[in-house]
C-alpha cells in the first residue's frame, strides 16, 4: 500500500479533530477525501505529510513510518495545501529551481521546464509569482508538488481559484497522474469527484462515515450530492 493509516487520532486540547480513523490507499488510485468544513480533512492530510504529529495511531507512506522516518515520507509525497505557500517576490522558474535544490533533483532545469509545460505555466513563467492570478499561483503550487516526481500526491482543494478551462485542464492532469501514482484529494465540489476519483472517503466530525467506490456510493441515492448530505449532514458546493 502507498498509504496506510491506522487508528489515527488528533486532539487539540479537549477537542478531537480526528477520531481513530483507518484506511489504505494503493498505487493507481485517485481518492476523493470529502467532508464539511471542520470535519478533519486538512488535519488528516497534514498528519500524513508529517506537518502535524498524531495524538495516537500510525501512518505509513510507501513503507516508511511517518513518526520514525519523517524525511523519508516527505521524499515520497508531493503536497499542495489549501493555503498554497508561495514566495511572491520570486520568479516562477526561480522558485521552482529553489524547490529543486531542496529535493536534490538532478538536471533541475530540464525537470522545471517539464513541469512548466505540464501545468500550463509557459506564458507566465517569466513573471514574479506575486503578479500571477490566483489560478496561475495554484499551478505553481502544483508544479512544485510534482517537481520531485513523488509516488504520492496530497492535494487540498487543487482547483481552487481556477477558471472553468483551467479546471478541466487540471482535472485531466490529475487523472493522468493518478494512473501511475497515489492521489488523495480534498474538495467540496462534487463535479471534481465525479470527474477524477474512483474511490471516495467521507469524513464527518472526525469520523469516517463512508469509504467506497464512486459507483457504489452513487447507487445509494439519486446523486452523489444527496449521498454526501445524508452521510455528512451538510450540503456540498455543486459547482465553481
Amino acid at each position: 500500500m502507498s498509504i496506510t493509516v491506522s487508528n489515527l487520532t488528533k486532539q487539540f486540547g479537549k477537542q478531537t479533530a480526528v477520531n481513530h480513523i483507518s484506511f489504505d490507499l494503493k498505487k493507481g488510485e485517485v481518492v476523493g477525501f470529502l467532508g464539511p468544513n471542520g470535519a478533519g480533512k486538512s488535519t488528516t492530510m497534514k498528519m500524513i505529510t508529517t506537518y502535524l504529529p498524531p495524538t495516537d495511531g500510525t501512518i505509513s507512506v510507501c513503507g516508511h513510518d511517518a513518526l520514525k522516518d519523517p524525511m523519508d515520507v516527505r521524499r515520497k509525497i508531493g503536497y499542495l495545501p489549501e493555503a498554497n505557500p508561495l514566495y511572491f517576490d520570486m520568479y516562477v522558474r526561480e522558485y521552482l529551481k529553489m524547490s529543486a535544490g531542496v529535493h536534490g533533483i538532478k538536471n533541475p532545469n530540464e525537470r522545471i521546464e517539464e513541469m512548466i509545460s505540464l501545468t500550463g505555466l509557459g506564458k507566465e513563467a517569466h513573471k514574479k509569482i506575486g503578479m500571477l492570478s490566483k489560478g496561475y499561483k495554484q499551478r505553481v503550487g502544483l508544479a512544485q508538488a510534482m517537481l520531485h516526481d513523488p509516488e504520492v500526491l496530497i492535494l487540498d482543494e487543487p482547483t481552487s481559484g481556477l477558471d472553468p478551462i483551467q479546471i478541466v485542464e487540471i482535472r485531466e492532469l490529475i487523472t493522468r497522474i493518478g494512473k501511475e501514482k497515489t492521489v488523495l484529494l480534498s474538495t467540496h465540489i462534487m463535479q471534481e469527484v465525479e470527474a477524477m476519483c474512483n474511490r471516495v472517503i467521507i469524513i464527518s466530525s472526525g469520523n469516517i462515515v463512508a469509504d467506497d467506490s464512486l459507483q457504489n456510493l452513487r447507487s445509494q441515492g439519486n446523486s452523489l450530492e444527496e449521498v454526501f448530505r445524508k452521510l455528512a449532514g451538510t450540503q456540498p458546493v455543486a459547482a465553481e
